[in-house]
């Protein structure tokens, strides 16, 4: 079958701007739910992704080069994206309402894609995780920590989803208002059962992409 036309009525799109000049256009949608448009803390974790820590072309050094990675929440995508495009193998994850946008995505950005891949597929928080094993090397996750229903499962997903060598890879914004900061609360007590956290300082993120409300956080399985 033919593949669809984009409608590009439906979406208005969001430039990053990769440090090699190249640029990822993210399609985002006039209408739908929160996963429809890059957030902040989505774009601040794709940048991170960029800093030598991880990608220092000048060293020849490339963490992400040949990398698994699933990325969960993906939303427009742009998270994984970047990775795909640093030549991780990556799979974007996130409800079936969100597979065509993440798919519009990958079509638009494909060109960047060189020694990487990039595929999207359906994950419900708390349902199995066959297909997506062995566990990949890196878990990416970018703003998540958002709806109390869904903690419990997100967490459930992590534990599923890791390994050993597992790193999991979080940025959220913190919110102060309403039931977010009792929902972040809750998220950190169920998570730090399983898992330890360590907080990446500001002076190792992106120098232009980065907020103080904004935190990234490196998370592995306790032994």
């Amino acid at each position: 079958m033919a593949e669809a036309e984009i409608d590009n009525s439906k979406y208005f799109v969001r430039d990053i701007e990769k440090n090699d000049g190249s640029v990822l256009k993210m399609k985002q949608c006039y209408m739908g739910d929160v996963g429809c448009v890059v957030w902040d803390a989505a774009i601040v974790l794709a940048k991170y992704l960029e800093t030598k820590a991880f990608c220092d072309p000048s060293a020849g050094v490339n963490v992400w080069c040949g990398r698994t990675v699933v990325e969960l929440g993906a939303g427009t995508g742009v998270v994984g994206l970047m990775a795909a495009t640093l030549g991780a193998q990556v799979i974007v994850t996130d409800l079936e309402d969100l597979q065509s946008l993440l798919n519009v995505n990958i079509r638009e950005n494909q060109s960047l894609i060189q020694s990487g891949s990039i595929s999207a597929k359906v994950l419900k928080w708390g349902e199995d995780v066959s297909e997506f094993l062995p566990s990949p090397r890196y878990i990416l996750m970018a703003d998540c920590i958002y709806y109390e229903q869904s903690i419990g499962p997100l967490v459930e997903t992590l534990k599923q989803l890791s390994g050993p060598e597992t790193s999991i890879i979080c940025c959220y914004e913190q919110r102060t208002e309403g039931v977010n900061p009792e929902v972040e609360m809750k998220f950190f007590e169920l998570l730090q059962r399983s898992f330890s956290c360590e907080k990446i300082p500001s002076e190792k993120q992106d120098p232009e992409f980065s907020s103080s409300d904004i935190h990234i956080l490196h998370i592995r399985r306790k032994d």
